[in-house]
């Protein structure tokens, strides 16, 4: 369980990791974090996608691409690198929702994840033909980072890799959980309470996406914080990660 306040009104604080060096292919990014910041037990590390890919060797280069007809065909509608689009398509299960006049390409990738072309995205990685892929298992890369904390900082921290992801119905982007590991993902208000004594039935909280959100806030886009902790917030240890938080499809309304 987290930390939480023993006096006072509820409060949670948000600190942005700051010192963390360029990540290459190779690092290991645990003791890189615990060296930058001041960790407690029941801190929460949000850690951004980007990082970990980086680290993880996750970046290719497009000149190395070679776009397949169904590819070249997309792009030709949507005015794509071909390239991109072969490596859009490898990355997911299915296209979503496809609109090539526009250039939007929404597709589940082979984690389950249904986002902007298959999450791969060329920001903050060096090289004008580079481009970054997902972790191949977010999960247990958060589990690797957490452990590799432990071992270097003596703290037991939950570790959250976020990422950042449209939102169908709403304007702008928001940061959510695609990695989790020493946390459950959800906060389950079922079978409790509220403050008029109604037995609530359905309501769960996805906590990890919400601690992604709020770590963004502090990390930005282009201030080079790639990491930031979360303290002060109550969650139970366990859950099945991150793929708790995905929809199934026989509950799906939208597919």
């Amino acid at each position: 369980m987290g930390a939480v306040s023993a006096t006072g009104p509820p409060r949670i604080e948000v600190i942005g990791i700051t010192g963390i060096p360029e990540v290459r292919p190779g690092d290991t990014l645990g003791p890189m974090i615990a060296e930058a910041a001041t960790l407690e037990n029941g801190d929460v590390v949000v850690v951004t996608q980007k990082i970990v890919s980086k680290a993880e060797g996750r970046l290719v280069d497009l000149g190395d691409v070679t776009p397949s007809p169904f590819a070249v065909q997309l792009s030709a509608e949507s005015g794509r690198d071909p390239r991109l689009v072969e490596l859009v398509l490898r990355e997911s299960r299915s296209i979503v929702r496809a609109d090539p006049g526009r250039g939007i390409l929404i597709t589940e990738t082979k984690h389950g994840l249904v986002c902007a072309n298959a999450g791969i995205d060329s920001s903050n990685v060096p090289g004008d033909e580079t481009v970054s892929l997902l972790p191949e298992d977010p999960d247990r890369s958060a589990r690797e980072i957490r452990e590799a904390i432990a071992a270097a900082a003596g703290v037991d921290v939950a570790v959250i890799i976020s990422d950042t992801f449209g939102r169908p119905w709403r304007e702008g982007h928001v940061d959510f959980a695609i990695g989790v590991d020493g946390m459950d993902p959800f906060i389950d208000y079922r079978g409790t309470e509220d403050a008029h004594g109604q037995l609530l039935h359905v309501t769960t909280i996805a906590l990890a996406d919400e601690l992604s959100a709020a770590a963004e806030v502090v990390m930005g886009k282009a201030l080079g914080i790639p990491a930031a902790i979360v303290r002060g917030v109550p969650f139970r240890d366990g859950g099945g990660g991150s793929a708790t938080l995905l929809r199934d499809r026989s509950s799906d309304l939208f597919r």
